[in-house]
Formats: C-alpha cells, sequence, structure tokens
C-alpha cells in the first residue's frame, strides 16, 4: 500500500504539535488517520461502542475507550462522551473523520470550550457550510455559479409541489443538513415531488436530527465534480486538483477519479479560484470540499462545501504527492501551508472504488454478518484502506462499507487495468459484497471512454443488475480452468500411496465440463499436469502455466500468456469460481457420467410469490397494510430503515392482505415475510 507523505517541511518555530489525537469515529476513516498520526509519532486514542469492541480501529490505536451501545445516537454520536474520552486519556485533539460529528459545530464549540483542539475547520465555516441553504447564499455573494431553485426551506408536500412547478420539473428535494445521498430525492412530476418530500424529511430526520428540505432544479446529463481545498490560519489557501465523482447509485458515490476524464485545464481552474473565493468567505481552514455539478457544456453550478475529510480522498493524494491528513494535523497545530498554488501539480491517475456489504443481485441490498475470509488485494499501486479483518463482523447498525480499493497509475488506462486486476483478487466470503457490480463498471465500454454522468447506473442498467451483465474477457475461461483444477485433483488422486499393484488409479484425457446448473455441457481434452497443463476446448488449445495448489483462494495463472486471476471455492464436488466478480460453478465427469446426469430430479425452489418478504435486515419503521386490505399494484406496503436509509416495499400485483407476520420497530432478517396475501 502506497501512503503518501507532504513533499515539504513545514516551518516549525515555536509551535508544538499534538501529542495524543483521538479520532472521534470507527472504521476505515479512524484506521487512516491512526497510519497518519503514527507516522507523525502522535500518540493515538481510539473510540468503540460495544458493537465494535473487536474493531480494527480498536486494535490499532495506542488506547482505546467504549462510550456506550451499538446505536450510534448513544455512542459515535453523543458529544459528552467523545470529550470524556478525551480527558480520561489526555487527547489535546480529536480528529472527526468524515459521519457522525465531523460537521456539528456543537461538537466543535463544546472542545473549544474544554481546551481541545478539534481538527478541522472553524465554527463559522461548518455552520455555514453545513447549512445548504446559507451556503448557497453565501456562495452567490461571494461569486460562485450557483443552480437556479428555492433557497428557503419547504413547508410542505403541497408547498414542494408549487414550488417545483414554478421551477420546472425534474427538481431535486435535498435536506438542507444532508450528505451522502440521504435526505435527497428526484422528483419529475407532482406524484413523485409528494413522496420525495415525505421520504426526504423523514431521511433527514433519522441521520441528521433535522428535517429541513429545499428544492432546485435537476441538471440533465451531469456530472459531479469536486475541487480539494486546503487553507490553514495564516491566509494562505490552495486547491488541489479535482476529483470526478460522476459513477453514483442512489446519490451515493460507487467510483471516483482525478483528475476528471471531462475538463480542460482552464474550466480546472475557474472552478478551483471559485472554490477559493468560497473558503476565504467563510474564513476556512483545514481541508475540504466544494462539489459542483456540471453539465454537458461545462458550465459548473455549486452544489455544496463538506467542511471535512472525503470518502475518496485518497486519490487526491496519490496524484499530488500530499498527505492530506498529515495536512489537516498540522495546520491545526496553527503551522502554515507548506506549498502554494504554483507547487501543486497533478501526476498520473488514480481510481478509487468502494467496497460494500450490498448484494447487487438482490438490488443492491445490505449485508450483514461476519467475514469468514477476508484476502484484500496487493501490488504495484494497489492500497486499500478498510476498517475490517478476516472474523470481523459487518453490524447493521453503521455504513456498510468494507473498504476503499484505490489504484494508481501512469494514466487512465493503466490505473483502470489495475483496479480491475485488483477487484479479481479482492477474495471476500461471509457477506455479500459489490465487487462484480464494480468490475462491470470499470469495464463497460462508455466508462473506458470517459463518457460519464450521475445517471450512468440508472441509464445503463435500468432494470438492476445481474450476473448476465457481468462481462467476460473470454467466456472459455472459466470452463478451462475448471478442468485444471480437475486435472489437478486427479493427479493428486493418482499419487496417493497404498494403491493395489496393476489396479493404480489412471486420470482420462478427456472429461464433460458441467456449467449453468446442468444446463451447459463443455466436452474437453486435458493433457500434461504439474505446473503446466493443455486444455483443447472448442477447437482451441490453451496452455495453463500456474502453481496453483489446492486450499488457496486466488488461481493465478497465465492461460496463453496472458495473466488470468480467478478466486475458488471446492464446495464439495463442485468448483465455484469468481471472474469479473461473476458466479460460475462448475463439475467435471466423465462422458458416462454426464449422461446419467441429463436424467437427475430438480428440486424446485418454494413459491413465496403470495408474500411480502424482507428484502434486507433492518427495521420497520411502517406498516401501511392490515389484514383483509385490498391492495393494489405499486401501492406502499412497508418502509424498512437499514444502513440508515429508508426503502419502501411495494405491492407487485393487485391482492388482499391475509396476514401481517410483524409488527412496526421489529428487527426484520433478510427474507423474513412481512405480509402474506390470499
Amino acid at each position: 500500500m502506497r501512503l503518501t507523505r507532504c513533499k515539504t517541511e513545514f516551518l516549525e518555530e515555536d509551535i508544538a504539535m499534538f501529542k495524543k489525537i483521538l479520532v472521534a469515529n470507527r472504521g476505515e476513516i479512524a484506521c487512516r488517520v491512526f497510519r497518519t498520526a503514527k507516522a507523525m509519532g502522535i500518540g493515538t486514542v481510539a473510540v468503540y461502542s460495544d458493537a465494535d469492541k473487536d474493531a480494527l480501529h480498536v486494535t490499532m490505536a495506542d488506547e482505546a475507550v467504549n462510550i456506550g451501545p451499538a446505536a450510534s445516537a448513544e455512542s459515535y454520536l453523543v458529544i459528552e462522551k467523545i470529550i470524556d474520552a478525551c480527558k480520561k486519556t489526555g487527547a489535546d485533539a480529536v480528529h472527526p473523520g468524515y459521519g457522525f460529528l465531523s460537521e456539528n459545530k456543537t461538537f466543535c464549540e463544546a472542545l473549544d470550550a474544554a481546551g481541545i483542539t478539534f481538527i478541522g475547520p472553524g465554527v463559522k465555516a461548518i455552520e455555514s457550510m453545513g447549512d445548504k441553504i446559507t451556503s448557497k447564499l453565501i456562495a452567490e455573494k461571494a461569486g460562485v455559479n450557483t443552480i437556479p431553485g428555492y433557497t428557503d426551506v419547504v413547508r410542505d408536500a403541497e408547498q414542494a409541489v408549487e414550488i417545483a412547478s414554478g421551477i420546472g420539473f425534474p427538481v431535486m428535494l435535498k435536506a438542507s443538513a444532508g450528505g451522502g445521498g440521504k435526505g435527497m430525492r428526484v422528483a419529475w412530476d407532482e406524484e413523485e415531488c409528494r413522496d420525495g418530500f415525505e421520504r426526504a424529511t423523514n431521511e433527514a430526520r433519522s441521520s441528521f436530527g433535522d428535517d429541513r428540505v429545499f428544492i432546485e432544479k435537476f441538471i440533465q446529463e451531469p456530472r459531479h465534480i469536486e475541487i480539494q481545498v486546503m487553507a490553514d490560519s495564516h491566509g494562505n489557501a490552495i486547491y488541489l486538483g479535482e476529483r470526478e465523482c460522476s459513477i453514483q447509485r442512489r446519490h451515493q458515490k460507487v467510483i471516483e477519479e482525478a483528475p476528471s476524464p471531462f475538463l480542460t485545464e482552464e474550466v480546472r481552474q475557474k472552478m478551483g479560484e471559485q472554490s477559493l473565493l468560497l473558503a476565504k468567505a467563510v474564513d476556512y481552514k483545514s481541508a475540504g470540499t466544494v462539489e459542483f455539478i456540471a453539465d454537458a457544456n461545462m458550465n459548473f453550478y455549486f452544489l455544496e462545501m463538506n467542511t471535512r475529510l472525503q470518502v475518496e480522498h485518497p486519490v487526491t493524494e496519490f496524484v499530488t504527492g500530499q498527505d492530506l491528513v498529515e495536512l489537516m494535523i498540522r495546520v491545526a497545530a496553527g503551522e502554515e501551508l507548506p506549498l502554494t498554488q504554483s507547487d501543486v501539480k497533478l501526476t498520473g491517475w488514480a481510481m478509487e472504488t468502494r467496497v460494500y456489504a450490498e448484494d447487487p443481485f438482490r438490488n443492491f441490498m445490505p449485508s450483514t454478518g461476519r467475514l469468514v475470509h477476508y484476502l484484500p488485494p496487493e501490488g504495484e499501486g494497489v492500497r486499500v484502506d478498510t476498517g475490517v479483518y478476516e472474523g470481523g463482523e459487518v453490524s447493521m447498525f453503521y455504513d456498510p462499507m468494507i473498504a476503499k480499493l484505490i489504484t494508481y497509475g501512469e494514466d487512465r488506462k493503466q490505473a483502470t487495468d489495475r483496479m480491475v486486476e485488483a477487484l479479481d483478487a479482492y477474495y471476500i466470503r461471509g457477506v455479500s459484497h459489490n465487487i462484480s457490480f464494480l468490475n462491470a463498471l470499470m469495464v463497460h465500454p462508455r466508462f473506458v471512454a470517459g463518457n460519464l454522468t450521475t445517471n450512468f447506473i440508472a441509464e445503463e442498467y435500468p432494470d438492476g443488475f445481474n450476473s448476465d451483465l457481468v462481462p467476460q474477457d473470454d467466456p472459455a475461461i472459466c470452463v478451462v480452468v475448471a478442468a485444471a483444477i480437475n486435472k489437478k485433483y486427479r493427479d493428486r488422486c493418482a499419487n496417493i500411496s497404498g494403491q493395489l499393484p496393476g489396479m493404480e488409479y489412471q486420470p482420462s484425457s478427456d472429461w464433460v465440463v458441467i456449467m449453468d446448473n446442468g444446463e451447459a455441457e463443455y466436452q474437453v481434452a486435458v493433457e500434461n499436469g504439474g505446473n503446466t497443463i493443455g486444455v483443447e476446448f472448442g477447437g482451441v488449445a490453451y496452455q495453463i502455466e500456474t502453481d496453483w495448489r489446492f486450499g488457496e483462494p486466488l488461481f493465478k495463472a497465465e492461460i496463453n500468456g496472458q495473466p488470468v486471476c480467478i478466486q475458488i471455492d471446492i464446495v464439495g464436488s463442485t468448483i465455484r469460481m469468481f471472474h469479473r466478480g461473476a458466479q460460475k460453478d462448475a463439475f467435471v465427469v466423465t462422458a458416462r457420467t454426464a449422461e446419467l446426469n441429463r436424467h437427475m430430479l430438480v428440486k424446485e425452489a418454494p413459491d413465496m410469490s403470495k408474500f411480502l418478504l424482507s428484502p434486507m435486515p433492518g427495521l420497520l419503521v411502517k406498516l401501511s397494510a392490515k389484514e383483509g386490505d385490498e391492495v393494489k399494484e405499486g401501492e406502499e406496503l412497508a418502509v424498512v430503515e437499514a444502513m440508515k436509509m429508508e426503502n419502501s416495499l411495494r405491492a407487485t400485483a393487485d391482492g388482499v392482505v391475509k396476514k401481517i407476520s410483524a409488527t412496526e420497530g421489529d428487527s426484520l432478517m433478510v427474507d423474513q415475510p412481512i405480509v402474506e396475501f390470499e
């Protein structure tokens, strides 16, 4: 893993560095801050909830303090508990990470009153930029381009419809205190506007304790581009290039890269200069991000300013060579920035994908559980920022991120190729994950061409994601690898000691590879053995060079001179392969056994069409149906909250409710029945 450090030394005359930093956060961002603090020789303190007592960030810190129950409202969001932990451990500074209290002015004020330094901007910046309505007004006054809209608080759903009609559909409803895609809804007509207002309000209240919502024009064919700024308390401010964050799902960023394949140097400079105008308008210090939306003609408009470190900050670190966390720490200690704008150079290209515990084949439903196996990728230009480990747990109480996978290259193609290879080698078992989806995005022709908008995923996958959409460089590869693994297994059997003379096992060279639940059969011929295996399939000869052994999770080989990495699970007699994220099950048999298999009965799955099932683990926050109700297709029946997001469950057909199997407030499991229909 490559972790950049500041290139230029700070001036440290009469400035005392912090002795101990407490990170008021969890997971990968806490681990990320600890790495830099330790490299600077600063002591570290972790805080943790009951659910996180065995978390990686707890074991990584020099000291750790329990701050309460699993629910963040009773632990990570309780200001008094964080300050008590600082006093208990003697921490003289707090880094907030992102999320939780990172943009909470009350927290900043409480730390100041306790004589503890907040590693972040001042109260003025947090307060003014934390409110999207106020920030937009300040941006307009500072000379920053802004989106047309209604910047006052929307009173109710009917007023929302009235305002939206005046602006012109489509519109975006946004929580004033929002972030991370929560409390945001796009409305294309009056009905969606009413429903969107209710959803945005509820999510805003649940996530931020502030249900204010405003409305602005929704820019079509938009690109989401953000500028990284850094400022100190001596009046110095710089911008460190941009990040392209257009690949999003439900307003949550999925892939980020630096620089943007879209911007010209001229537009980059204009965006950067406007970002600095805004930073100076609020006396900004520390790291911050000014987010813009840009249309196809490179007209750009201010969205918001995040007064904290961003999830995607590593791509900026790679292309600028700066450690942003170190810059934050030193600026908070009172030091001047060590570089000016002319010192900022963008070199190479960096990509980041967010690896989540979610199932892309089940409409991206969150997944919780224990990481039975966890093997992150390694290699040149590969960095993994994570807060988990093998044997650790992904909890339903927090964000489902497993890790951020970052790759760096001399150009966009090399960074992309390294990302694809790293995703292939990312071995995770025990929870569902989105690696198949990420890999499909990385090799999508439109992504490769850099033709991106925030509508990319919705446009390219309008009916959701399924295994048929996972691209394969060569569909024959999995067949060939299955044949090679079978060859290694048969050769091992042939070498078992104690066989009767004259009755030794002699492996055949002709086999049938059965895949797709028995629907597909492939005749293969296998020769040689050891680390060089020849497979003939479909009239093509494949030579496989590999030192793979049974029990190893990654089948790394060169097949006809091309490097291949396929994840392998041996399940009984089945060879389960994961390539480009797609699962392929195969078993290899003789021709006679293949004939017998064709006559085997297939067990039918139970019919669950008469049930409304919970698609994820979560909390049942709303139940609209009752026994005897007649419901229409599309009618909302229940709302399940998971990972801080509300998910509306609707009837897929007309029907009559026969039985209610859950009540509001219940914690639901995946596929737990909620409603049964007649």
